[in-house]
């Protein structure tokens, strides 16, 4: 019956991510005690200053359609946050509310893309990206990168990969999988080569802007010469541990912004009430009042680097945000161990969860068949467990 499934579904790749997520709750449910260090969700609860907020919007019943494209009062918190945080500008009119920022991902690149469109997208990159692309019948063109240059994209990187047919360039930052982020003269370096260019339009992914221990964030669209062609993308699943209330939002350049809301007029309508009154609480409050939850990130960060560079064949950078670590570990392939030959990242990650317990995912689902991700988004006493069980399997 697959034939009469469209090409692009039977062409479309289940995300590497979810897929892991949905065997380890299989074995789970087998009996085995499996440690899920695959998923890019944190293990907070909701903060109860945005928990009241949306119990309030229940109370006010709040439960007719909304705008498609976002509350007014929630796009104007949407501002504010753009303006605190990034010192960008946006009018209402350029921001527009989605259900995640995975949906508005999508709507950009339904709404910019042509058959045969070249996207760049440095790697590793967002499991979601090239598939949204192909999606699309867009073009992904993956530009490789190494841990010896902490999975950042150079200007001449970047300048090699354009062509005539190239329509728009992808990252995020922080980045997911690899931690990395971009700083504000790396990202002039990228603006310069893009001058040169002016027709390309860049999507800068800001979902883990706030899990970042640099202490510093920087946002393309900062730069007055590169504003009116880079869609900001973001939302409150990560830093505010808000993944299944689903919003996401974007500020872009207005045709865009209303693009982006056309297309979603027809397809989901507006995001969901509740949570939309909840975001703009999560918003408007100080972002002090979710560093303990940075803070965690940060000390878990530095128990699993140490776990880890004690493991043989584990190489490892250190990652400037989110809640990954993304190692090396090709020094494995070609061996064999427990009767599982190793012939790539997908080959061990199979070797951890079914050997070790351990879920986590291959990078080639990242653009990098060299490594594979590992969450922290873990307790203290799963990461120090899941890290001994690969160390006695390895060993």
């Amino acid at each position: 019956m697959k034939t009469n499934l469209s090409q692009k579904i039977n062409n479309l790749q289940t995300s590497a991510t979810l897929a892991m997520a949905a065997k380890a709750r299989e074995l789970k449910a087998e009996g085995k005690d499996i440690i899920g260090l695959s998923l890019g969700e944190p293990d907070f609860n909701t903060p109860d200053y945005i928990k009241d907020a949306a119990i309030q919007a229940v109370n006010d019943n709040y439960n007719s359609y909304t705008p498609v494209d976002g509350y007014p009062d929630l796009k104007k918190a949407i501002q504010h946050k753009f303006k605190r945080d990034n010192n960008l500008n946006y009018e209402l009119s350029q921001i527009t509310v989605s259900t995640g920022a995975k949906q508005a991902l999508y709507n950009i690149a339904s709404a910019l893309l042509d058959p045969d469109d070249e996207v760049i997208l440095p790697c590793p990159y967002w499991v979601s990206y090239r598939d949204i692309v192909g999606l699309c019948e867009g073009k992904a063109v993956e530009v490789k990168t190494s841990i010896d240059q902490d999975f950042k994209m150079t200007a001449e990187q970047l300048e090699a990969a354009i062509t005539p047919k190239t329509k728009m360039l992808w990252y995020s930052s922080p980045c997911n999988p690899s931690g990395s982020v971009y700083t504000k003269e790396e990202l002039r370096a990228l603006a310069d080569v893009l001058q040169k260019h002016p027709k390309i339009i860049v999507v800068s992914d800001e979902i883990y802007e706030h899990i970042n221990f640099i202490g510093g964030h920087a946002s393309m669209a900062q730069f007055d010469d590169m504003y009116d062609r880079t869609v900001t993308v973001n939302g409150v699943s990560k830093a505010f541990a808000m993944t299944g209330w689903r919003i996401g939002y974007i500020g872009a350049p207005e045709y865009i912004a209303k693009a982006c809301t056309k297309l979603q007029g027809q397809v989901t309508s507006g995001a969901n009430c509740i949570a939309q009154r909840a975001v703009i609480t999560a918003l408007q409050e100080p972002v002090s009042k979710i560093q303990y939850m940075v803070d965690e990130f940060a000390n878990r960060q530095k128990i699993i680097l140490n776990l880890l560079n004690a493991l043989k064949g584990f190489e490892c950078n250190q990652p400037q945000g989110a809640f990954y670590v993304f190692p090396n570990v090709s020094a494995w392939f070609g061996k064999t161990v427990k009767g599982h030959q190793i012939k790539n990242a997908t080959d061990f990650s199979m070797l951890l969860l079914e050997e070790a317990n351990v879920a986590t995912v291959t990078g080639e689902a990242f653009g990098n068949p060299d490594c594979i991700r590992i969450s922290y988004a873990a307790s203290e006493a799963q990461i120090r467990e899941a890290i001994e069980r690969i160390r006695k399997v390895l060993e």
